[in-house]
């Protein structure tokens, strides 16, 4: 079949990761931390990772004027993403990832050029894949002119006013969604995620196990693998287990997009 055809309606940031052996507690200050710059940014990710699996991907999303914006977009450029970017007067946005030894994180955001995100036109698409880390008006835009399906990520958490075909959120998200009808994805971090069907489960998966080394971009490669394997005809057990399996392999590597797992890793690791 062909290669499922998704338009992303997203966040774009530059990630400024800070490894260091424990998070600080307020007020603390913890020293001997190592700092790497990545491509980051919810949208930018999940077209990444969709495209590494094998997706045609249009990113739509906005960057500022400033020299932040060339490695923000490195990423996508170098997964072959179309992009229909708009340069704004605001800064590129920012994340402050602090990760420990064990891979949790703390995650300070600065939208900068990602509020800015308006009046845009979406061509046809199998699928408009969309997060929160752009105003509620993009979000409605991008639902009004989805011809195929419309998938949402709806972290950070908040409502809006959309349907979506698809939902995809996290225990503490699930009550900001407008409507729980359709399918919803619910992600229970290490126990795996459950797909609901106007709220009954209708599948259940687990991920394989890996050493977590830094969780950041583990939701958006779920997410991802998620909306390409529905597209690509898979039931939704294997679409699930496939999401699962993304979402582990992006946790056991560092960064965000470099994390990113193509679809031959993910047949690797549920072949063993």
């Amino acid at each position: 079949m062909p290669a499922p055809r998704i338009t992303v309606v997203g966040s774009i940031n530059l990630d400024l990761v800070v490894r260091c052996a424990v998070l600080p507690r307020a007020g603390e200050t913890v020293s001997g931390a190592t700092l790497e710059r990545f491509p980051g940014g919810k949208g930018a990710n999940q077209a990444v990772a969709c495209a590494r699996l094998g997706a045609k991907v249009r990113m739509v999303g906005a960057v500022g004027r400033d020299a932040f914006a060339d490695e923000a977009l490195a990423g996508l450029r170098e997964a072959g993403v179309e992009l229909d970017v708009q340069t704004v007067d605001a800064p590129t946005g920012i994340a402050l990832i602090t990760v420990d030894a064990e891979g949790e994180t703390t995650i300070v955001v600065s939208p900068g050029a990602n509020t800015r995100l308006t009046e845009f036109e979406l061509p046809p698409a199998d699928a408009v894949l969309c997060q929160q880390e752009i105003p509620d008006d993009a979000v409605v835009a991008a639902w009004e002119q989805a011809s195929g399906l419309f998938c949402l990520n709806a972290a950070p958490a908040r409502r809006v006013a959309v349907d979506p075909d698809l939902a995809i959120v996290n225990r503490f998200e699930l009550d900001s969604l407008a409507h729980t009808d359709g399918i919803v994805a619910l992600t229970l971090g290490a126990e795996g995620a459950v797909l609901l069907e106007d709220g009954a489960e209708v599948a259940r998966a687990t991920p394989p196990r890996v050493e977590v080394v830094d969780g950041t971009a583990a939701g958006d490669a779920f997410v991802a693998c998620l909306v390409v394997s529905l597209l690509e005809g898979r039931d939704q057990e294997e679409a699930l287990t496939r999401a699962c399996a993304a979402g582990a392999l992006a946790a056991s590597r560092l960064g965000a997009q470099p994390s990113l797992p193509t679809a031959a890793e993910i047949d690797t690791i549920l072949a063993r």
